[in-house]
């Protein structure tokens, strides 16, 4: 039988990470990952068939296997600020089953996850033409669709270990990521802490709203989803989800979308994002006026987001410092929603 941890065609895909820290590095844990993968095929009654791909990135070790007579398989670890993805995949099929992938295996205590293969991401459909402006808004509405069966989740997802940045705790949560901040230059924080007293009364002013916190994908771009026909979407990779303002997870896509097509495409975006959100009592000006503060306050969570990464044994400084003081930046860009 042709066991995974037996191939010798590996391709390793290091991105623009070359001293990326992950633990593929390590012989001991490789083997025991790669054997992992054969015993969850072959209780399926699967084999490997080829060629092994594998993606390494500070926040994951990605790996294409290859299975005879069907479709590949992709084994994932996560580092262990991020293990929640697993369980969290887990459940989102349980709850939203037209919106996720559903697990082939998880082994929460080592954060490894076995996936199926989801189909085309709509990257693809995207740079061949098949897909156009419109898709983004489907995608989008479709997207708010889920986080609004979501809402009565939140806080069985903050159980799985997803991390909370909920819209009143956003002040709190501002003030933990800069006190741990060591990549900031002193004139980047004096205007950081100026601005919290306004922080303070944009979160305040969005939780008035009425808009209950949800899950946040956090990252939300064309390569994170999957479109196996048109107006059908898979949403995965879910690493950097916390529970927190739904209209925090616009930022993303709809900067890919500008990126794209122009910044014409972006009202039409929000309207087809608002679209689930609408009623309750809340008006399209309060609704409009939320997005622009989600937008903004949405740097936090991505932020927080690069501390997940794989630790360093050189202890040579905090892995993603100088990307999350970035990020944190961000909250003085003006939304151009």
């Amino acid at each position: 039988m042709t066991r995974v941890r037996d191939q010798t065609s590996v391709i390793v895909d290091r991105g623009k990470y070359g001293d990326a820290v992950t633990p593929w590095e390590e012989a001991t844990w490789r083997d025991a990952a790669l054997e992992w993968v054969d015993g969850r095929l072959a209780e399926r009654g699967l084999r490997a068939a080829g060629e092994l791909r594998v993606r390494l990135r500070p926040w994951s070790v990605l790996v294409r296997v290859p299975v005879e007579g069907r479709d590949a398989v992709w084994f994932k670890a996560n580092p262990p600020d991020s293990a929640f993805e697993g369980p969290l995949t887990v459940a989102l099929a349980r709850w939203a089953p037209r919106y996720a992938l559903e697990p082939l295996a998880v082994d929460p205590g080592r954060a490894w996850t076995l996936l199926p293969d989801g189909g085309e991401l709509l990257r693809t459909a995207l740079d061949d033409g098949r897909a156009g402006p419109r898709v983004w808004e489907d995608l989008l509405r479709r997207y708010a669709g889920l986080q609004h069966t979501l809402v009565p989740y939140a806080g069985r997802i903050e159980l799985l270990g997803v991390p909370s940045a909920r819209t009143r705790a956003l002040p709190d949560l501002f003030d933990r990521v800069l006190a741990e901040s060591s990549a900031l230059r002193p004139d980047d924080r004096r205007r950081l802490d100026g601005l919290r007293p306004r922080l303070v009364a944009w979160c305040e002013e969005l939780a008035a709203v009425g808009v209950p916190d949800s899950l946040d994908h956090a990252d939300l771009h064309e390569g994170q989803l999957f479109r196996p026909e048109p107006g059908r979407f898979t949403f995965f990779d879910w690493g950097d989800a916390v529970v927190s303002h739904p209209f925090c997870s616009l930022l993303v896509p709809a900067c890919a979308a500008r990126d794209r097509h122009g910044p014409e495409v972006l009202p039409r975006l929000r309207d087809a994002y608002l679209e689930p959100w609408t009623g309750a009592g809340r008006s399209r000006a309060e609704l409009t006026r939320a997005v622009t503060l989600a937008w903004r306050l949405a740097a936090l969570a991505r932020a927080c987001s690069w501390g997940r990464v794989f630790p360093s044994v050189s202890g040579g400084g905090t892995p993603g410092g100088a990307e999350s003081a970035s990020r944190l930046l961000e909250l003085f860009h003006e939304p151009p929603l």
